[in-house]
């Protein structure tokens, strides 16, 4: 956007960004008041932040946090990589990139109609395209201001106890896609506040960027890597109302002579259009290998209603679902309401559910 000159605002929880784009030659300076930080243009001057007065913090000032650099359009970022998400707007490093293959329906396929399967959705081919997404690490100070918008997420494993159902997890770890990585530098050596962060990474100021893995974090990739992975990424919109759906294995369980194997999904939902709507229900559809189909039906998710605007378009949530058999498909929709009390339905894409063949035992802690 160089060359022009625009004014935009963006809600990072309830609290407010605004920036003013010129012309520039100089880095842009990041700049934060206890919170998540704010967002890059191709080139600026200035950048203010205010605060609604009902949330502005007592004696807070702008800080700088340090200097966006240029996005990437090809290629990916390194191990160590700080930057901002350019949805929920929290602070990150990039630990480790994965090769995910993205199945997005929106996206016109060539292939002809498929007849209706057993799993119960009639659809089209989709054919799924490699896609780079990041398993990083969340600064735990920007945990509180992105808590309407998304849970603060974890990585979720079975515990590793024969006779418990209990789940382990690491808050704070998220995956995130290439595009919503606003990358910046710091002189900080330690701008990510998370236990993991020096447990991880290394400062080193003669590399860039100039934190680097320590053996720790290779060690717990590799251990991991089954709990860890993730491989398929599905996503359709209807009505403006974006849909992307992350599936994660968790493990196996014996139960009463029998096993129950557990996923995770991660879900996003995107308003790409400005009227204001909200979610009221949802409507899931879930085939087991072994033959079965449960219908669950409910008020929101979550134990939440959340509302997406222009101010705030996304809402991020992850919940847990098991089956007696290896494998399975869900799907789905979620209904909206609109201000003029009218309905309409968000279909949710069809995403299988896949156990993994080479099950490892999970972990039982952070232990090196």
């Amino acid at each position: 956007m160089a060359g022009c000159a625009a004014r935009r605002a963006l809600a990072v929880g309830s609290r407010w960004w605004s920036r003013s784009l010129t012309r520039a030659r100089e880095p842009w300076p990041l700049c934060a008041a206890g919170g998540a930080g704010s967002f890059p243009p191709a080139a600026t001057t200035t950048t203010r932040r205010h605060l609604s007065s009902r949330n502005r913090p007592e004696g807070k000032v702008l800080e700088t946090v340090g200097v966006f650099e240029v996005p990437k359009q090809n290629g990916k970022y390194e191990t160590g990589q700080l930057f901002l998400h350019s949805v929920f707007g929290y602070r990150g490093v990039v630990l480790f990139p994965w090769q995910a293959r993205l199945y997005d329906r929106d996206v016109a396929s060539t292939a002809p109609e498929k007849a209706e399967n057993p799993a119960g959705h009639g659809s089209k081919e989709v054919k799924g395209k490699t896609h780079t997404y990041y398993q990083v690490l969340i600064d735990a100070r920007d945990c509180p201001h992105i808590s309407q918008r998304s849970q603060t997420e974890a990585v979720t494993f079975l515990a590793n106890h024969d006779d418990s159902r209990a789940l382990y997890a690491i808050p704070g770890l998220d995956y995130v896609s290439h595009e919503d990585i606003l990358p910046y530098t710091s002189t900080d050596q330690v701008p990510i506040q998370h236990e993991l962060f020096e447990r991880f990474l290394l400062y080193d100021q003669t590399k860039a960027p100039p934190f680097v893995a320590r053996e720790t974090l290779r060690a717990w990739q590799e251990k991991n890597h089954p709990w860890l992975e993730l491989s398929d990424v599905h996503r359709e919109t209807t009505e403006n109302i974006r849909v992307t759906v992350i599936p994660f294995y968790m493990g196996m369980r014996e139960a009463q002579n029998s096993h129950v194997y557990w996923w995770r999904y991660c879900i996003r939902l995107e308003n790409l259009d400005s009227d204001v709507v909200q979610l009221r229900e949802r409507h899931w559809r879930i085939f087991s290998l072994s033959g079965t189909l449960e219908t669950v039906r409910g008020r929101g998710v979550v134990g939440r209603e959340p509302v997406l605007s222009k101010e705030q378009p996304a809402f991020q949530y992850s919940s847990h679902v098991s089956l007696q058999a290896s494998s399975g498909h869900m799907w789905g929709t979620f209904r909206f309401e609109r201000p003029d009390g009218s309905h309409f339905d968000v279909r949710i894409p069809p995403f299988s559910l896949e156990s993994n063949k080479d099950e490892k035992t999970p972990p039982s802690g952070l232990h090196w």
